[in-house]
């Protein structure tokens, strides 16, 4: 795709492996970009291992990118911490010099609860995860591109679930629609900027985290997790569930001069399923 090699790119959430930020990044090292890996990487506040990029699993996530060519910083960041991010980008910033697309993937999906039985902290710990994270990451970032003067792209992550409801399903529901709010809204204050905000909407995509939500699905409806992963292929009109390269492939093209005049968009990556 046009103009991508040479830049750098920070991807939240991308520290596991298998995980939707890992396939985004290995896209873009095949475009030649520069990449920085960043997840939590240790147990904090709600956030347990299973459910993050530890250490460990960047520096492991950043051994493969490396090893097929392409330069990478690793950096813990908890993007619920203002503080934490902008040592993220003055860490991208003292390594790569700019930052020229950010990718807001880390998401919290795994709550699913009915709403009678939902904790305040549930609800507190997605949204900040979700949305104040992507906020963050978009203030810093786009601060950075500002002083470059070479524009930017930002590239938000949301969901099938942007779009539509689910059922035990509220704050990440909730969330994400409000994700394409921000980007709508970013897109127009940082026009004048250079910089486009796009959001990328995929359905059911079999990582880790879809894993958990359809193992969770799949016990509502008693079902195995491969009749219900099967049920989703089927009312699919392309007949088969999302993978991470759908994705990166839709992430990979908004970051890219080929979208140059595309801007507030919310991309549905969903084989037919979601067309709203």
């Amino acid at each position: 795709m046009k103009g991508l090699a040479g830049k750098v790119v920070v991807c939240t959430g991308s520290g596991r492996s298998g995980g939707l930020g890992e396939g985004i990044l290995q896209r873009f090292a095949e475009e030649r970009c520069r990449l920085v890996v960043t997840d939590l990487g240790r147990a904090d506040s709600g956030l347990g291992e299973d459910h993050i990029g530890t250490t460990g699993e960047m520096e492991a996530v950043a051994a493969g990118l490396r090893g097929s060519g392409a330069e990478v910083l690793c950096v813990p960041c908890d993007i619920r911490k203002p503080a934490q991010v902008e040592a993220l980008f003055d860490a991208v910033i003292d390594a790569f010099g700019s930052v020229d697309v950010l990718v807001n993937n880390a998401g919290v999906g795994y709550v699913m609860k009915p709403l009678a039985e939902l904790a305040v902290e549930d609800w507190q710990l997605v949204l900040d995860v979700n949305l104040t994270g992507a906020f963050l990451c978009t203030q810093a970032a786009a601060a950075r591109m500002r002083e470059s003067g070479n524009g930017g792209r930002i590239v938000n992550i949301a969901s099938q679930a942007a779009k539509s409801g689910f059922r035990h399903m509220a704050p990440y529901v909730a969330s994400k629609h409000g994700l394409i709010g921000l980007t709508r809204t970013a897109a127009i204050d940082l026009a004048a900027d250079g910089i486009t905000v796009n959001a990328v909407c995929p359905n059911h995509v079999t990582t880790g985290l879809g894993a958990k939500q359809s193992e969770y699905f799949a016990s509502l409806r008693g079902l195995t997790p491969e009749d219900y992963r099967r049920g989703i292929a089927e009312r699919i009109p392309l007949g088969r569930v999302g993978l991470p390269g759908d994705t990166a492939a839709a992430a990979a093209f908004l970051a890219s001069d080929d979208a140059a005049f595309i801007t507030g968009e919310a991309l549905n990556v969903s084989g037919g399923e979601e067309m709203h």
